[in-house]
């Protein structure tokens, strides 16, 4: 459960930081915001179907 929360905040913050990359229009940080928001979102979401939100013990 601990890992779902952890994860799922780190894709809300690389989600803020790409809005703000873009509003700012600075490209390296799109990128790299961009491409933590993918990497950790889905880590989130296939976190949630394996382990299941409760997590089932």
């Amino acid at each position: 459960m601990g890992l779902i929360i952890i994860t799922a905040l780190a894709t809300l913050l690389a989600l803020f930081g790409s809005i703000s990359a873009l509003k700012n229009k600075n490209v390296l940080g799109i990128v790299f915001g961009v491409g933590t928001l993918a990497v950790f979102g889905w880590f989130t979401v296939l976190t949630i179907i394996h382990q299941g939100f409760p997590a089932a013990h």
